[in-house]
């Protein structure tokens, strides 16, 4: 009788140990919280941190090393969306900013050929229109002026010998004429020194060139070197809309491209235009170009200065595109959460192409059905780091790309 109650309380404890027994028991799960993942458990409990309760996490056996796998309570609070691949055309346009600049090629320098003192300066503000041929600086040149009275002396002498001696008179007149126009004096100035046959002590230095002063480093009682520029003068008839352009976008600037220009100062006034230059040399630590456009100034409307969106337009083409947020770049590769499985995201390196407003080309890495993360990609790349101590770009091969 005893030996059958005995039986009997190990039968009723074996059952009621079934009945507690873990409804995952016999599955590969681990246990850990939504809001701390480095809590884990082998078995159910609270988490230590918030108190909240433990949730399974199935373990994947052969499980890729460059995957994540997240329960559904960090799929939710991650709020990561993914979205299939398609094949689709993207529009090749891009828009730059820029500044309105001179055109250096029209711009002159106006300088003495000789050394003298600024006597009268007929020009003393930036922005000032000067004509060609009109007047800048009376300058006194000692040594213009003895060039001026040799000049004279030798058409004395030739009136008062002229027939009665061996010196040509002519080469020496013509020497000395010579010498006046290499000193700056012009035809008219060395006629009215005949004529009068008196050399003025101040000399006048006409422009040679039309346009707006954009430099004046001079004033009246100043000295002049021989060389020293006296004025810098800019034509703006054309003027130089100069924008800049990052190293990954000029593939998208081409000989045939269309260039158009806004002036937003102008109420966006719209001007076609052509790429003129690129520059040669990218800048190393901006990885920055720099474009240049020529543009038409009628009516001198457009003022160096003026800011301008640069809209460079071809053909679209067709593939691959994502929004550019849901690309992860480190200024050496590019890479894209991909999912594989339900709560399961694995990380590939892409090569990325046309980048327009906020789409990205990818070109190669992926393809059409892949299912890639477009919210919460930079989430996955924390946790990835958090969860494996490393740095998913750490996995890929470069060079393989």
């Amino acid at each position: 009788m005893k030996f059958n109650i005995l039986m009997l309380a190990l039968l009723v404890f074996l059952y009621s140990c079934k009945k507690e027994e873990d409804p995952h028991a016999g599955h590969d799960i681990y246990y850990t919280c939504s809001m701390h993942p480095q809590v884990v458990s082998d078995k159910p409990g609270k988490c230590p941190i918030c108190h909240m309760d433990l949730v399974p996490v199935e373990k994947k056996k052969n499980a890729d090393p460059n995957e994540i796998v997240l329960n559904d309570e960090q799929v939710k609070l991650g709020n990561i969306k993914t979205v299939a691949l398609s094949d689709g055309s993207m529009a090749d346009k891009l828009t730059l900013t820029g500044t309105l600049n001179f055109n250096q090629y029209q711009m002159q320098a106006v300088s003495s050929r000789v050394m003298g003192r600024v006597e009268r300066l007929y020009y003393k503000n930036i922005g000032d229109f000067v004509p060609k041929g009109a007047p800048l600086v009376d300058i006194y040149s000692e040594e213009l002026n003895n060039a001026k009275q040799e000049y004279l002396l030798a058409l004395e002498r030739r009136k008062l010998f002229v027939g009665n001696t061996s010196i040509d008179f002519d080469q020496l007149l013509q020497s000395s004429r010579n010498k006046l126009y290499l000193w700056g004096m012009s035809e008219g100035q060395i006629k009215q020194l005949e004529r009068s046959g008196k050399a003025t002590p101040t000399t006048t230095v006409f422009s040679n060139a039309a346009g707006y002063i954009t430099d004046l480093s001079i004033a009246e009682g100043d000295y002049l070197a021989e060389g020293g520029t006296i004025v810098n003068l800019a034509d703006l008839s054309s003027l130089w809309a100069e924008a800049q352009v990052y190293s990954s976008q000029m593939a998208l600037l081409q000989k045939d491209s269309k260039v158009t220009v806004y002036i937003p100062d102008l109420d966006n006034l719209k001007i076609n235009g052509k790429v003129d230059f690129t520059n040669p040399e990218i800048s190393a630590s901006s990885r920055i170009n720099l474009v240049r456009i020529s543009v038409p100034n009628k009516g001198n409307l457009l003022k160096p200065g003026m800011p301008v969106y640069v809209l460079v337009e071809n053909k679209s083409r067709d593939g691959l595109s994502m929004p550019v947020d849901a690309v992860i770049r480190d200024g050496k590769s590019s890479t894209v959460w991909v999912k594989t499985a339900k709560n399961t995201f694995v990380n590939r390196m892409v090569e990325t192409g046309l980048e327009y407003e906020d789409r990205i080309e990818i070109t190669s890495g992926i393809k059409a059905g892949d299912e890639v993360v477009v919210s919460g990609a930079y989430l996955l790349n924390s946790e990835y780091k958090f969860k494996k101590g490393a740095d998913p770009m750490a996995g890929h091969d470069m060079s393989n790309m």
